[in-house]
């Protein structure tokens, strides 16, 4: 049983031609069980990659042991999330902060998550990711929380009124204000 709160060992996004458009392993130096020698050349996790695309590219399910790794994955239009982790790891935890991820992704896109879009907004991409996990550690299972921090707040314009009296209010306090300069000099 493991009772670190390293529980991730890879987030993957492929296309659905098998190739990376993301991917970030995580090998902290802290771990209580130490660092994994798995994964960790380049050569390893392309062949990771392609066999784990190969498993799961036409399988309906959201989740698979492939070579000794948990791989819990979602399916969109072109890409494919996933989240890696030990065998041994919480199934329900690994799906919760990938579901709540790919929910932040599409509330970032608005609804628009397909291989152009991740692409042309990697930065909050790579951003929301890293409020949902950092360094394999799952911080985050909130979609808004997670995109509420990675987005700039919109002004609510719903609520402010131009009307008459707004702009005549704005113009008695510049006239005001021009009196009192003019009054100093």
């Amino acid at each position: 049983m493991n009772l670190s709160l390293y529980t991730v060992s890879a987030f993957l996004i492929i296309d659905t031609d098998g190739h990376r458009v993301l991917a970030k392993y995580y090998h902290p130096r802290n771990h209580p069980q130490g660092e994994s020698q798995k994964l960790r050349s380049l050569k390893e996790q392309r062949a990771f990659e392609k066999g784990l695309w190969q498993k799961t590219k036409k399988a309906a399910g959201d989740i698979i042991l492939y070579d000794s790794h948990l791989a819990v994955y979602k399916n969109y239009l072109d890409l494919i999330f996933y989240l890696i982790g030990d065998p041994a790891e919480n199934e329900l935890m690994l799906h919760s902060a990938l579901v709540a991820f790919s929910d932040a992704v599409s509330l970032l896109l608005r609804g628009q998550v397909e291989k152009r879009a991740v692409l042309e907004n990697l930065d909050l991409v790579l951003l929301c990711l890293d409020e949902t996990i950092d360094d394999g550690i799952i911080v985050e299972v909130d979609a808004a929380a997670i995109a509420s921090r990675v987005s700039r707040p919109k002004a609510d314009t719903t609520e402010i009124v131009i009307n008459e009296q707004t702009i005549m209010n704005a113009y008695m306090t510049v006239k005001e204000k021009m009196q009192q300069r003019i009054g100093q000099l």
